[in-house]
């Protein structure tokens, strides 16, 4: 059953997370059709049964926990009650499949976008779908389509999570080198993530709107903490220097031996200095 106002005690008074607060500062009329969850396995996949069952674009499933919240290459996205933000978004997007990562970009420029106007904490971009800030890993993005027999895009699922609050445990030994909260420790701001998640979707309506003019893109090369730096490529642990990003969202990359291409897909990492 839905849950149309969640909280925990760690986290009631001071980040209240609701549907009524949310449209309260909701700077957009889309017609968006929420659905609140105490606990789900995963958000994305409650969006892919609606997307499944027909249902409209524009549905907004929020879960205050994820027993099996899950990132890029099948990884599970840390999801604990009270902390974060756990949202999904159904949409029939009307661009040609091959183009389906720029849901990934208009969502990591609209999250990038949010946090900084509601936190004030500078955040960049790790290529393709991770957002860092305070030097860690504080939001992941995943879109899962499906396709017709003809190829054609029939839907698109949009994951993003947030680590809003740092887990009052810290995190798990496994990513506590990496990941990191939006909100430094004795930070608060009133209904913080109702706030998030209504200048998350503001932003990232208007961007997906105009997908295919691909106007984000300048923005999402801006705030790229990669381009300049020396990366490892993770299916072949050779090093390249990121020389930019395409118009496709492809990494640009020059080689130890002087030679350049354009990866499609994949991992990186920043090397150790």
């Amino acid at each position: 059953m839905s849950n149309q106002s969640l909280n925990d005690s760690k986290n009631s008074v001071k980040d209240l997370l609701s549907e009524s607060a949310i449209r309260s500062y909701l700077m957009t009329t889309v017609p968006f059709t929420f659905e609140l969850h105490a606990t789900v396995t995963s958000t994305n996949e409650l969006a892919k049964r609606a997307g499944e069952a027909g249902r409209a674009e524009g549905l907004v499933i929020i879960a205050e926990e994820q027993t099996a919240g899950k990132g890029r290459l099948d990884r599970r996205f840390y999801s604990p009650a009270g902390n974060g933000i756990y949202l999904s978004i159904l949409l029939r997007p009307r661009i040609p499949a091959t183009e389906a990562l720029m849901i990934t970009t208009a969502a990591a420029v609209a999250g990038a976008e949010a946090i900084e106007e509601i936190t004030g904490c500078e955040t960049k971009i790790k290529w393709v779908n991770d957002l860092y800030c305070h030097g860690g890993k504080a939001a992941g993005i995943l879109t899962e389509a499906s396709f017709s027999q003809d190829g054609e895009l029939e839907y698109a699922v949009m994951g993003i999570g947030l680590n809003v609050h740092e887990p009052q445990m810290g995190f798990p030994p496994e990513i506590r080198n990496i990941a990191s909260a939006i909100l430094l420790s004795g930070q608060q701001i009133p209904e913080v993530r109702s706030q998030l998640v209504a200048a998350f979707l503001t932003r990232f309506w208007k961007i997906y709107r105009s997908l295919p003019e691909k106007n984000h893109l300048d923005a999402y090369r801006k705030r790229s903490m990669l381009i300049g730096q020396q990366v490892i490529v993770s299916d072949t642990d050779q090093i390249a220097t990121v020389l930019g990003i395409d118009d496709d969202c492809g990494l640009i990359v020059r080689w130890d031996n002087g030679k350049e291409s354009t990866l499609s897909s994949g991992e990186v990492s920043v090397k150790p200095r």
